[in-house]
């Protein structure tokens, strides 16, 4: 490890350790301003995890927004198209509203994004570089894996349009099985629809186990066709010896208005949120006025520092007591020293008793 290195945080180590990660699959950095134009994020605010944007007006009277996403961003500014990929990392902080207090925080977030001709190794190489995210953060992390395709087209089914479409999609997100069943019966859906949808809601556990499953549900060309490329990334990752710690669960959904395949999340223990999610949004690129598909990811390296925050045994290695004849320059001959053989020090006149050390020493007049 760089001697830098050894004075970060965990999670600055993480980001460091990222961003080599990413620039090995030939992603290049991208780095924004702290603010756009408050028009074009009020455009896409479905696209955003929410509606409140830290506004205020520039020296120009035109009305800014701290940033509250860095995926608008990079979309609008990429030169990916279906000729050619661009592949994009980020190490950015965004600010955003909290849901449970609407406070606004500021959250680090590290990730990137795949934006041009997204066949299914662009798909899978997202995916593996996001279980390499989560393997160096804990090595006991979940994947949950889910397809907007089979989603959609499940509801499709149902005939319903607008805000009843978007209960029947938040019931999924829920896994409220019972809020999916009377929705659907009061809103006329048959009953074969709505069995399916709650079938599909259920479904949890390893990647290629619940596979059969999926299928069982497919009818339409839609669903089918994204039960296939759930099918072709089972096998690739199984190939990659990388099926493992991978579940399908379909509600981990997103807007439909702009996600329309892969979408994913990552756990590990001791955070109850997710530190990591991603997915395929190519209708955002569409929107945008770009020509192709995209795929990425964030990881959210603000929750980073809650998992390695640790209460330490010791406050210090070296509480050193000097006297009042102690001459200052000894004391900083004496702290440098102890310093540089890798030890906390801890320089003070008494022991006041609330100090955790592992050593106490004293000096006078001279040295200890």
């Amino acid at each position: 490890m760089r001697q830098e290195e050894l004075l970060l945080k965990k999670e600055e180590q993480v980001v460091f350790e990222l961003r080599r990660l990413f620039e090995q699959y030939g992603y290049r950095r991208f780095e924004m301003s702290k603010f756009e134009e408050y028009d074009f994020y009020a455009e896409n605010r479905s696209f955003l995890d929410s509606e409140n944007i830290l506004t205020f007006t520039g020296l120009d009277g035109k009305l800014l927004a701290l940033k509250p996403d860095v995926t608008l961003s990079i979309v609008k500014n990429s030169r990916g198209s279906l000729d050619a990929a661009d592949r994009v990392y980020y190490n950015e902080n965004v600010y955003r509203a909290r849901k449970e207090d609407k406070e606004y925080r500021e959250i680090m977030q590290a990730g990137l994004e795949y934006i041009g001709p997204v066949d299914t190794y662009a798909v899978l190489e997202v995916l593996l570089l996001a279980k390499r995210c989560l393997e160096m953060i804990d090595g006991s992390y979940l994947m949950d894996l889910s397809h907007m395709g089979l989603v959609a087209g499940l509801l499709e089914e149902t005939g319903l349009v607008g805000g009843k479409k978007k209960r029947l999609l938040k019931a999924i997100r829920e896994k409220n099985v019972h809020e999916l069943h009377e929705i659907c019966e009061s809103e006329g859906v048959s009953e074969e629809a709505g069995e399916r949808l709650a079938a599909l809601a259920s479904i949890y556990g390893p990647f290629k186990e619940t596979l059969p499953a999926v299928k069982a549900l497919c009818r339409s060309e839609r669903t089918r066709a994204a039960y296939a490329e759930l099918s072709e990334l089972s096998r690739c990752l199984e190939a990659c010896g990388e099926l493992s710690r991978v579940s399908l669960d379909f509600s981990v959904v997103n807007d439909m208005d702009y996600y329309n395949g892969i979408t994913f999340q990552g756990f590990i223990e001791g955070i109850p949120n997710g530190v990591l999610s991603g997915g395929r949004y190519d209708s955002l690129v569409h929107k945008l006025g770009k020509r192709g598909g995209a795929v990425g990811f964030a990881v959210y390296v603000h929750l980073l520092e809650r998992f390695w925050t640790q209460e330490k045994d010791y406050d210090t290695d070296v509480l050193l007591l000097y006297g009042k004849n102690a001459d200052p320059a000894a004391v900083a001959r004496a702290v440098k020293k102890l310093t540089k053989n890798g030890e906390r020090v801890m320089a003070c006149r008494e022991n006041t008793g609330d100090m955790r050390f592992k050593r106490l020493l004293s000096m006078e007049g001279g040295e200890e």
